[in-house]
């Protein structure tokens, strides 16, 4: 469906929305600082702040808004929708005794097993905030809810580290155990992201009465959308500190010792596209060694003098400190950064080279783990600015690599507001 849409991304220090137009074309921005990110009530000011920020004109004509937010930030909210609890943010980790309680209900090694993940948290919430009528809320639902007044409705991604399986479409049974029982009347209802969820309730935003709210997303998964990828065997490499792989799969990836998970991207109501799997994995290496070695300035002109047809041999792992987990899973493993010629532009491109090596075989131990063969990367983070790295990186990947087009997480999630997950 063709729709004008606004989309909404919810960040640690900062909020921005993006109206696109049904080509996808940019209409009008807007950016908010959040200074106090566990404090709900700046959340909505915040919201209601970038809504406004979008001229009037372009405002009237939005038809469909979602929003994205943190992975796992969430907390507890009476049946008004007021917060009766504190916000425990994503990498909160308070809640770490609860993994233990877990471990003894679950007989296999699952996502939810973590110290930040939405279930522990709310095993903590529920320990020390016991309220009767209460319902557990992420960020990204919390604020649609304050769009469209329906509380207690979540998303597959968001509720992925809550221990909703988006395969089956349900809560595992092991929530029906002694122990986890008492949680079922604090769990969202769950549906698929994009899912239009009712028109707008406030009606002192400027927007069309006929305006929908959809369900959201996570702010990564946003910017995975953000990039146009929307093929079996296409992914995203975000080239930040740390290198990021997101490739989209028509099965389902997990190993969870080594961080790989699957978030369900495909609506097997849409015949054209069927399931498909969003399957991610990071590894420690990333430009944060550069940052350790050369300036920018210096990053820029070395870069400018590498032949990327003579390669250096040189064979690094740069880690900025021991231990990795993908594409391999070695806590002790150590960082080698030698031999260092004298040579610094040498010494740029071994770097460069080894870091689109350890990519390679990133998207090389996805597909031995059973996802779809990579066929395009697009590339995101500040590295995608460097010519050098891009080539060498085409060379070891072997597929066609380009810099994605749009980044912003918020433009991601106006593309979810268009078409849902089954877009082209």
């Amino acid at each position: 469906m063709a729709v004008i849409a606004l989309g909404i991304d919810f960040g640690t220090s900062g909020a921005r929305a993006i109206a696109i137009d049904p080509e996808g074309k940019i209409l009008a921005t807007a950016r908010r600082p959040l200074h106090q990110p566990e404090r709900p009530q700046e959340w909505a000011a915040t919201l209601r702040a970038l809504i406004l920020d979008i001229p009037s004109a372009i405002r009237q004509q939005i038809q469909r808004i979602a929003i994205d937010a943190t992975s796992s930030t969430v907390f507890l909210c009476d049946a008004q929708g007021q917060p009766c609890s504190p916000v425990l943010l994503y990498n909160d980790d308070r809640a770490q005794n609860h993994v233990q309680t877990l471990r003894q209900i679950l007989t296999t090694d699952h996502l939810v097993l973590s110290a930040t993940s939405s279930l522990v948290k709310l095993l903590w919430l529920q320990t020390h905030y016991p309220t009767v009528n209460a319902v557990l809320v992420h960020q990204a639902d919390w604020l649609a809810f304050l769009l469209h007044g329906q509380l207690g409705i979540s998303d597959w991604h968001n509720a992925l580290k809550l221990g909703y399986d988006p395969a089956q479409e349900a809560y595992p049974d092991w929530f029906s155990h002694p122990t986890l029982a008492s949680l079922q009347p604090l769990l969202p209802k769950v549906i698929p992201p994009g899912t239009v969820l009712g028109k707008v309730t406030a009606t002192d935003l400027g927007l069309s009465l006929e305006c929908e709210v959809c369900a959201g997303t996570t702010d990564s998964i946003a910017a995975f959308l953000a990039s146009g990828a929307s093929q079996v065997g296409e992914a995203v490499t975000s080239l930040g500190s740390t290198l990021v792989l997101k490739l989209l799969s028509a099965s389902r990836v997990e190993d969870l010792a080594a961080g790989i998970y699957s978030h369900r991207l495909g609506d097997r109501s849409s015949r054209a596209v069927g399931d498909r799997w969003l399957v991610g994995g990071a590894s420690n290496c990333g430009a944060a060694i550069l940052a350790q070695f050369f300036t920018p300035a210096e990053l820029e002109r070395l870069s400018a003098q590498i032949d990327v047809n003579q390669p250096t041999g040189l064979d690094y792992y740069p880690l900025l400190k021991r231990g990795e987990r993908f594409p391999i899973n070695d806590p002790h493993l150590e960082p080698r950064l030698e031999p260092r010629p004298d040579d610094p532009r040498l010494f740029l491109q071994g770097l460069l080279e080894s870091l689109s090596r350890i990519e390679a075989q990133g998207y090389q131990q996805l597909q031995r783990l059973g996802a779809s063969p990579l066929k395009r990367v697009w590339t995101a983070g500040g590295g995608a600015r460097n010519p050098a790295w891009l080539a060498l990186r085409q060379q070891y990947l072997g597929v066609p690599v380009a810099v994605s087009p749009q980044t912003e997480a918020a433009y991601g999630t106006a593309r979810l507001a268009q078409a849902g997950l089954n877009f082209n």
